[in-house]
């Protein structure tokens, strides 16, 4: 088997453990513990599984040159877009979330303009105005508020907040992985999210009663720090270094796929007119900027 079908493999079974993610996490928050109390227990428990499997790997050293891209990596995709999606998700809905997650796409290429001149086409600017557009039918027309989803248009305001924070963790992580092993990068990462993550989590990673959790409460937790966390973020890294973060990015249209069909099923939420509307509009734009220019031969 070939590193690129090993690396497109990887990213489908990222984007697969995320798709299902969307319901499981929602399903813990807020009645066993809080959002920003959950981003506290993901951060430590990948931080401490990626330090345990890092004693069998590959010995690499951080250049002093690569830490401020290191720094800016754990911010962006360890920090802001944790801490905004989990927070989102306590309060929308988990089809709201995974179909806003798919304006990933959307937002590398508007940071890939910006950051590293990639030209932007007609085509492309029309998607993303259709992908936003998309996403601002959620925000702006989502209004069935319930006891477990109390602020649907603030919670899908975060989710593009989250989306955009992953965007440019993508591009600012690709060059790394051209000189360091996923587990290195990974380690140092979640380390690092620890501490900036402390101050803002503590109060209610502490305020969670450990001791009385159910089951239920214990293997869905679990699923997030090891699945979403150690093993997506594990996954995606490797898959980086044989596929570009546009190609990355692109397979987060299996999560609405994989979300909506898992929350349905389990009761968990329910489609709506606006939310197949919204849906539409979003993969239709990221359709279009995803769309290579074929070319013309003779």
């Amino acid at each position: 088997m070939s590193s690129r079908t090993l690396a497109i493999l990887a990213a489908f079974t990222a984007s697969a453990i995320y798709g299902i993610n969307h319901t499981i996490a929602k399903g813990v928050m807020p009645t066993y513990i809080q959002p920003f109390g959950f981003i506290l227990l993901r951060v430590s428990g990948a931080a401490i599984l990626f330090w345990i499997i890092s004693i069998w790997s590959p010995k690499e050293k951080i250049a002093t040159s690569d830490w401020p891209r290191l720094l800016g990596c754990a911010i962006f995709g360890m920090v802001i877009n944790m801490l905004f999606f989990f927070k989102g998700l306590s309060l929308s809905t988990p089809i709201n979330s995974s179909v806003i997650i798919t304006l990933s796409p959307v937002m590398v290429l508007i940071l890939a303009s910006i950051l590293i001149g990639e030209r932007i086409t007609w085509l492309k600017t029309l998607g993303i105005i259709i992908g936003m557009g998309g996403a601002l039918v959620l925000v702006l027309f989502s209004k069935e508020e319930s006891q477990n989803a109390p602020n649907i248009p603030l919670g899908n305001t975060l989710f593009l907040v989250n989306a955009f924070s992953y965007g440019l963790y993508l591009i600012l992580v690709k060059p790394l992985t051209a000189k360091y092993s996923a587990i290195t990068l990974m380690k140092w990462l979640f380390l690092i999210a620890i501490f900036i993550n402390l101050p803002i989590t503590i109060g209610q990673f502490t305020a969670v009663e450990w001791a009385d959790l159910p089951f239920d409460a214990i293997w869905k937790m679990g699923y997030v720090v090891v699945g979403t966390t150690f093993l997506t973020y594990l996954l995606n890294v490797y898959a980086l270094k044989q596929l570009s973060p546009a190609t990355i990015s692109a397979f987060i249209y299996l999560q609405p796929l994989i979300a909506i069909s898992f929350a349905i099923a389990v009761g968990a939420d329910e489609l709506t007119a606006v939310k197949v509307l919204a849906a539409v509009l979003v993969f239709v734009g990221v359709y279009m900027v995803s769309m290579k220019k074929k070319k013309i031969t003779s």
